[in-house]
């Protein structure tokens, strides 16, 4: 988008009244408009609030399709970005939106900046986050691996399969939690040890509702069922929330077969030879007919 003429002929003063302004839109819609003005800054009925005492780095612009990246840093505060919200993951991949604006003329703006939050660090009372480009997704890999296991996620599209269906997740109260990743569930008698090993703990109600894990490993203990996070949770999962357990998957084929009898959505190629064939070599005791290994 070019710039104004009016926007043009402002900077061409050499003293200007500009400031930067930023929409932060979550993957749920919650959006957020800050400024680094030291007043409120409307335009395009959005309103850029002030108090949240956000900042940000020079923009690295570049032409053709390099990748540009930049950063946020600002304070942690209570109506705007709290520290469990970011624990939580909300703002994981949110999308940000950045104008140069005449503060004294807010009509006089210019697009800066459109992409997608990245990796956010805290420290202490507050936060870096980095901003990536559109041209971000240049730098994604893309296409499908030759491998055994499966590439698919379970549950996904290209997988297929319905976890929703009974047998395959849980939806049960907390009954005791350690560290935001022990969690410690009752009522899943039915359900194999291990079964939920592999899969995800999601977090449905309660200050870190939205919140999800990979589950390290299940256990039965005593009447209830241990289950354990790689990593634990954002702050404020309490005794009494709502959490969903789904079934997990190792991506093998047996598995896939046994477990989810959806082995014709199997994502991967399990007859592929393994490393040790560089070192085989023909024996009497074997049948060498050029038959199937695998009939």
């Amino acid at each position: 988008m070019p710039i104004s003429p009016s926007l043009d002929a402002h900077l061409q003063t050499g003293t200007t009244t500009l400031c930067r302004c930023w929409q932060v839109t979550r993957r749920d819609g919650w959006q957020l408009a800050f400024t680094d003005h030291d007043g409120p800054v409307s335009f395009d009925a959005i309103t850029f609030r002030a108090r949240e005492g956000m900042s940000a780095s020079a923009f690295e612009q570049t032409t053709g399709l390099a990748v540009n990246n930049s950063e946020a840093s600002g304070v942690l505060t209570d109506d705007g970005i709290a520290e469990a919200d970011i624990a939580a993951g909300r703002f994981d991949a949110a999308e940000v939106t950045a104008w140069l604006v005449n503060w004294a003329a807010p009509d006089d703006h210019f697009l800066l900046f459109r992409g997608q939050l990245g990796e956010i660090s805290r420290e202490g009372a507050a936060f870096r986050a980095e901003l990536r480009g559109l041209t971000e997704r240049l730098n994604q890999p893309l296409g499908s691996i030759y491998q055994k296991p499966c590439a698919a996620q379970l549950g996904d599209a290209r997988c297929g399969f319905d976890l929703t269906q009974p047998g395959f997740a849980a939806e049960r109260a907390v009954d005791a939690v350690d560290d935001a990743r022990l969690f410690w569930l009752s009522g899943l008698d039915g359900f194999e040890d291990r079964w939920f090993e592999k899969g995800r703990l999601i977090v449905l109600t309660g200050a870190a509702a939205g919140a999800l894990g990979a589950i390290k490993n299940d256990r039965a203990e005593g009447a209830a069922r241990r289950v354990e996070l790689w990593t634990a949770l954002a702050p404020g999962v309490a005794v009494g929330d709502m959490v969903r357990v789904e079934a997990g998957c190792d991506k093998r084929a047996e598995t896939c077969r046994l477990k989810f009898s959806n082995l014709a959505n199997f994502r991967g190629f399990p007859h592929i030879p393994g490393e040790d064939w560089v070192t085989a070599f023909p024996a009497g005791s074997d049948s060498n007919d050029g038959g199937s290994m695998n009939a």
